[in-house]
């Protein structure tokens, strides 16, 4: 039996890399995955191979350098499924070390 089953999940940075990873791992594990990105067609992409393997999901862009995209995306996702069960917030950005 899934472990995550009916549980709602937003990822932050579920456009690639670890982001994505995690939420195809929620996603066969039963969880309905909200996928956000700054990039919409990696996170549409994402999107899509949840779906392909059978699972719930959905894309809301944000970029999460922005304070009020934020407040909207976590409004957006409990107006949508009622609630919020686990948030990942992965999203971010490298910026190089100067010496």
């Amino acid at each position: 039996m899934p472990r995550f089953t009916d549980q709602v999940v937003l990822i932050t940075g579920a456009g690639s890399g670890i982001g994505r990873a995690t939420a195809l791992y929620f996603a066969r594990e039963g969880a309905q995955v909200i996928v956000s990105d700054i990039n919409e067609s990696s996170g549409q992409q994402t999107t899509s191979f949840i779906k392909a393997e059978a699972g719930r999901a959905s894309f809301i862009l944000c970029d999460v350098a922005r304070p009020e995209q934020i407040a909207s995306l976590v409004q957006q996702v409990v107006s949508e499924y009622g609630h919020l069960d686990i948030a990942i917030n992965n999203a971010g950005i490298g910026v190089p070390c100067r010496r």
